[in-house]
């Protein structure tokens, strides 16, 4: 890549390593960098393109909203605010719905809305989980590299095994004010719990008079191939965060609850100064609209079994596992994670590693065979 006066980055805080691609424009699962090379995205912003890029219909919606309103306070009334907020309840458990920017500031929400509806202040979360960054979401990510530079974090977070309900057993107490997992951990390796673990997980939390606190930021909104990760199982939660795919590339997050523990935050200091305004909440309602239109849920898990299957065709000794839900799915390797990364680059494909050895393929939900066939090439 070719510096220039636009990717001179002297006054940027180096805190991402960042991949010699400099995008300029996209549209559906194709991405074009600033030196016109053309890209299938397999990565979609980290899980948030889900729609692909620039859907016509999202921006639009953009650029609609734009022209009349981009911003106004949540003092006042706010339609498209309470449009999605009902849309949202009607495709999910979530009786009421709290806006914010971002996952990490819906895994804070939710952590809040946990510790001020409970009686206890123990937060149990998940051995391999990843919620956010703030020092809050932070205390409740498991990985240590994450934490360690800004300890002390936020006391009252303890971890267990995840898809292990012996280990849960032995930790939850009259104490745990919630439960935290993802339905898929996702940054933790595409981990995906044993059949019956959620199920499982809700009873025992229903015993100790604990709530079920569920991350659907990386799992929401047709990724798995279920509208909510939660979905394939039997049981709802008490509370979800969700982000990423909600705003088709637009900024957004969401946290819901149902209304017996979503009117314990009522009346409560907790606010976002940008959390649901016009323009983010227009963005949204078009995404949802083109993922409920082009049927994208039961196309995520069409393709996902395809991708899947295609994976594990490729007869290669270092291939350890493939596994995944819908469209988020993992090729876990011996070591070529950086190998298969790099190579894509070179041939027009940006992917996505998890330390040396796993590869997370997340692409938009508009994703076709022809172009999981490219990539599956690109690995063998």
């Amino acid at each position: 890549m070719k510096m220039n006066e636009d990717t001179n980055e002297e006054n940027l805080i180096g805190v991402y390593s960042r991949l010699p691609v400099t995008p300029v424009s996209g549209d559906g699962v194709k991405i074009e960098d600033a030196e016109g090379k053309g890209f299938l995205d397999f990565v979609a912003g980290i899980a948030v393109n889900s729609v692909g890029h620039c859907h016509p219909k999202v921006v639009e919606a953009i650029k609609k909203q734009s022209e009349k309103l981009i911003h106004c306070s949540n003092l006042y009334h706010i339609p498209s605010q309470a449009k999605l907020a009902k849309k949202i309840s009607e495709i999910s458990f979530a009786d009421k719905l709290f806006f914010c920017n971002s996952g990490t500031e819906a895994m804070e929400a939710a952590i809040k809305l946990a510790r001020r509806a409970s009686d206890g202040h123990e937060i149990l979360a998940a051995e391999g989980s990843f919620h956010g960054r703030t020092i809050g979401s932070l205390s409740a990510t498991w990985k240590e590299k994450y934490k360690k530079p800004f300890k002390p974090l936020v006391p009252g977070f303890s971890f267990v095994k995840y898809g292990d309900v012996k280990s849960l057993e032995e930790k939850i107490s009259e104490d745990t004010a919630a439960v935290i997992l993802e339905p898929v951990q996702g940054e933790g390796g595409v981990n995906i719990p044993p059949e019956g673990y959620l199920d499982e997980v809700r009873e025992i939390c229903d015993e100790n008079s604990t709530l079920l606190v569920f991350d659907e930021v990386q799992t929401g909104f047709g990724r798995t191939g279920k509208m909510f990760g939660y979905q394939h199982s039997n049981i709802e939660p008490d509370i979800m965060g969700m982000a990423k795919s909600l705003g088709g590339g637009f900024p957004i997050g969401a946290m819901g609850a149902s209304k017996k523990v979503a009117e314990k935050l009522e009346g409560s200091d907790h606010a976002s100064t940008f959390g649901g305004n016009p323009l983010a909440c227009e963005a949204a309602l078009a995404s949802i609209e083109v993922i409920e239109e082009e049927k994208l849920v039961s196309r995520s898990r069409e393709m996902g079994i395809y991708f899947r299957d295609r994976l594990k065709e490729i007869d290669k000794d270092w291939i350890k596992d493939v596994r995944g839900l819908g469209l988020l799915i993992a090729l876990e390797t011996e070591g070529k994670a950086a190998d298969i990364l790099k190579r894509g680059l070179n041939e027009g494909i940006l992917l996505n590693k998890l330390g040396d050895d796993t590869l997370r393929f997340v692409p938009p939900l508009t994703v076709k065979k022809s172009q999981i066939d490219r990539v599956v090439s690109i690995i063998e």
